[in-house]
């Protein structure tokens, strides 16, 4: 019997697998009010608080907003790879797991990852298996004084029942497949001796070496120049749409989001601003930073010699973070007396289309118009 099905057999009732198995129609993974709070010497910082979405498979979720906007604290937090000071204190994260790792046809279970212990041996069976991360830094993430091939054997033996010289060709099977020329050779060589290019297609060879159902890239195209940044990218999309991988791609970058994902989520101070399909946000943004990150997309219509468009003011520190809405302080269309005094909440405008303001509240909506900005060509996107 299969690792997974001996775990699923023997915590049903304590570790929240749910006796229902997932409809077709279900998304791959579900989040549902994720809050993730550090408790510092200085006090509590609220990095994720409140997040909800859904990765459906095959699909591509784009989460997007500035630095310190939590988005790779909730990653770590799905993964429950957060720091010692870090805790997940409330929400619910729910995993289609299938019950035998090996089989890609073997019948599925949904388990709540929240409920499992970080070093549990159901969560150290999914890392890898079933959810595979890229790290910003792959010169970071590998270590300097073992091979880069090791390190992938490592993981494939880890979570496949093959033999080490399986696993080497496993291995070297898989740098040919994102395009890593001479891979027999380039198997054997330390992360210090390969380009930065090379190094980032080695992490998301390790990352697809077991064959994950669903693949978290935090930013991968941060420290790369801009031709390298092109083919990892058209690499990522062509290695989904081949595989039918979901992807949560994490990224600074709208034009990216518009070019990789099906549906955007828009973070700001650990809370999802708006999230929708992707067209909808581009060319309906509601929400006031959503329609704010727009304009300051460069586009081949932008007047020469005139500065892009700018957001005032700069996100405020974890220890003194803003009353009511996250963002009032910054938005051109505050209302006094309302976005300063409560926090907003998720609202539906239609079409898998949702917005955290108060500008759609049917208490609180304003008179004036709340139309969206023009959304950015699409040579611009």
């Amino acid at each position: 019997m299969p690792i997974i099905s001996k775990l699923v057999n023997n915590t049903v009732a304590k570790t929240g697998i749910t006796s229902a198995p997932p409809g077709p129609n279900d998304p791959l993974l579900r989040v549902e009010d994720l809050r993730a709070y550090f408790y510092m010497d200085e006090g509590i910082v609220k990095a994720v608080d409140g997040v909800s979405f859904e990765v459906h498979p095959g699909k591509v979720v784009g989460i997007v907003g500035e630095s310190g906007c939590g988005k790779s604290v909730t990653m770590k937090a799905i993964l429950q790879i957060l720091e010692p000071t870090a805790k997940i204190v409330s929400g619910k994260v729910s995993l289609r797991m299938r019950t035998g790792s090996d089989d890609p046809n073997s019948a599925e279970e949904w388990i709540e990852l929240t409920r499992q212990k970080p070093n549990s041996r159901i969560m150290r069976r999914i890392r890898g298996a079933e959810i595979a991360l890229i790290p910003q830094e792959p010169m970071a993430a590998f270590s300097p004084v073992h091979t880069v091939g090791n390190q992938i054997m490592e993981t494939i033996l880890l979570h496949r029942k093959v033999s080490k010289a399986e696993a080497r060709q496993i291995a070297i099977d898989v740098f040919r497949a994102v395009g890593i020329s001479m891979p027999e050779q380039r198997i054997d060589s330390y992360s210090w001796e390969l380009s930065g290019g090379l190094r980032q297609r080695a992490i998301i060879a390790m990352a697809l070496s077991c064959n994950p159902r669903l693949l978290i890239a935090d930013e991968p195209t941060t420290a790369i120049d801009v031709t390298t940044q092109a083919q990892i990218l058209k690499l990522l999309r062509r290695l989904q749409e081949e595989r039918q991988t979901s992807i949560i791609f994490i990224t600074h970058d709208l034009g990216v989001i518009a070019q990789m994902a099906d549906e955007v989520v828009v973070m700001y101070l650990g809370m999802v601003m708006e999230r929708g399909p992707v067209m909808t946000i581009f060319k309906d943004a509601r929400h006031p930073y959503t329609q704010a990150l727009l304009r300051s997309i460069p586009s081949v219509q932008s007047t020469p010699r005139v500065k892009l468009p700018t957001i005032a003011g700069s996100i405020a520190h974890p220890f003194n973070r803003p009353s009511g809405c996250p963002f009032h302080p910054r938005c051109t269309r505050f209302m006094r007396g309302v976005c300063n005094t409560a926090e907003p909440r998720m609202i539906p405008l239609g079409d898998n289309h949702f917005v955290n303001c108060f500008l759609y509240s049917q208490e609180t909506a304003p008179a004036a118009d709340t139309a969206a900005p023009a959304a950015p060509t699409e040579q611009s996107a």
